[in-house]
């Protein structure tokens, strides 16, 4: 009994699901709050969104800016986790910080399930825990739609490979829906991955593939207007030269992910091709398509910005799976009719060894994957926005300073956060690089806040500061907060 235990893929299943929970949740191990600014803005857009009660609100960043629905592509997700959060009462803080590896969680479900109708549940599962979590790429260790969407495209992937029934057809036609209401990059990459696969299928099951195209190609011109009128504007983008992204390329991806699991990726590759056999030529494909897409904006910088740098979490979601397959094709390996190991009077141990190889070869290489990728995940790095002291600050601005005081400066830096727990615009914040009006904050709060010019010409009624602040116009009202005088 304790052996078929020992032997049951669910226990290795739960022991990956935990191992998925940590990895996830080790940028927050020391930090009690959100940690990148995708994140922050995320949090800021949803509370504005619920506060308003409508899908049409003020900027939370900028006085006076309306935010419309449709050109605002993550809208849906920014109304799912403020209703959930609504519901359920659980703190942003809170949410931010532990769902992170819950989503991730069932992630590896999904993966596994896939994986198990072709044998290799477990290693697909124990592979896919091991996508990293970086700022360049976001990843499964932030709550941010490029993670939520990774279930989605393996969801995708199950119902064409495997179910192919009426149902199936609605399903994903629901999923690519929802997608497209909170991150559409996902929607048209699952449609980039399976293309490969339709194209295969099309000749000999014409009616089951026209049904899976419907499914994945109607929400783009029936359900979201929005969607419809962007299509064009964005195939015409494709032609137009990019500037291609400095913080991260394809070589950073592989090295972050871990240079052995890719090698186990090519192995899956090599033996699920010479399968012949449909489903594994459509993950094969699907990979090589998503890597055409990658290759062709590194390379020739033509493309769309967003499919390039979400493209990169894709790819690596599938080669999760592929390496998989790749080992558990190393695990099934015969090695007892190698001439080497053809011995009379062969001993017990060395008799076991011959018979166990491959298991043995496997367990060898998850130990050296282990070794190399849970000290890397550690050593990635986060930057920390706020302390505890801005925190607490927010906070009490939050629930103290009515909204005649709705406009303030502070650290750019900081802005972004100051936002999403205050509820109230800033001067000037920094998203990805400092810009005029951030230097023009700076120069502000160096000069200890004596331009009072400066605070009435731009509406400025609330400033933040943990240095010094001598302007007599100026109320402090707190540690650090001040108010203007009317």
């Amino acid at each position: 009994m304790a052996q078929k235990v020992f032997r049951s893929d669910y226990l290795k299943l739960a022991l990956i699901l935990g191992l998925a929970y940590y990895i996830a949740f080790i940028p927050h191990r020391n930090y009690p709050y959100i940690i990148h600014i995708d994140e922050w803005m995320h949090l800021a857009y949803s509370r504005t969104m619920m506060n308003a009660g409508n899908l049409t609100f003020t900027d939370p960043f900028s006085s006076g800016a309306s935010v419309p629905y449709s050109p605002h592509l993550e809208a849906g997700f920014h109304l799912f986790w403020g209703v959930f959060q609504s519901i359920s009462g659980i703190s942003w803080m809170s949410l931010f910080r532990f769902f992170p590896g819950i989503i991730f969680m069932i992630i590896i479900l999904c993966a596994y399930v896939l994986g198990k109708r072709e044998g290799y549940g477990w290693e697909a599962a124990f592979f896919t825990c091991l996508i990293p979590t970086t700022l360049g790429i976001l990843g499964p260790g932030f709550l941010v739609p490029v993670a939520l969407g990774l279930i989605f495209i393996l969801l995708a992937l199950l119902l064409v490979l495997h179910v192919k029934t009426f149902s199936a057809y609605l399903t994903l036609f629901i999923f690519i829906c929802f997608l497209l209401a909170t991150h559409a990059p996902e929607a048209v990459g699952i449609v980039l991955i399976l293309t490969p696969y339709f194209l295969l299928n099309i000749r000999r099951n014409w009616h089951e593939t026209a049904g899976m195209v419907c499914s994945l190609l109607l929400p783009f011109f029936i359900v979201f207007p929005w969607i419809t009128s962007m299509l064009w504007p964005t195939f015409l983008s494709l032609f137009e030269k990019q500037t291609l992204p400095t913080y991260i390329s394809w070589p950073q991806v592989i090295e972050s992910y871990g240079i052995l699991p890719t090698i186990i990726c090519a192995i899956g590759i090599f033996f699920l091709i010479q399968r012949i056999e449909k489903k594994g030529y459509a993950l094969v494909f699907g990979f090589a398509a998503l890597l055409i897409m990658l290759m062709v904006y590194m390379q020739l910088h033509y493309g769309v910005p967003i499919m390039y740098d979400r493209g990169l979490m894709y790819s690596m979601l599938l080669i999760s799976i592929l390496a998989g397959y790749g080992l558990w094709t190393i695990r099934n390996l015969d090695f007892k009719n190698l001439p080497i190991l053809q011995r009379k009077n062969q001993g017990k141990m060395f008799s076991f060894i011959t018979h166990n190889a491959g298991n043995i070869l496997a367990i060898v290489l998850i130990v050296i994957t282990m070794a190399v990728a849970l000290p890397a995940r550690h050593h990635e790095l986060y930057y920390h926005m706020i302390d505890f002291t801005d925190y607490e600050a927010f906070i009490w601005i939050n629930d103290n300073i009515d909204d005649s005081y709705n406009k303030a400066i502070l650290d750019p830096w900081k802005a972004t956060a100051f936002s999403a727990l205050t509820g109230k615009t800033v001067y000037s914040r920094i998203h990805s690089y400092p810009v005029e009006s951030d230097l023009r904050a700076y120069e502000f709060l160096d000069n200890k806040c004596t331009d009072t010019t400066f605070l009435k010409e731009n509406d400025i009624t609330l400033v933040y500061t943990t240095g010094e602040c001598n302007n007599p116009a100026l109320v402090e009202v707190r540690e650090n907060i001040y108010l203007l005088k009317k």
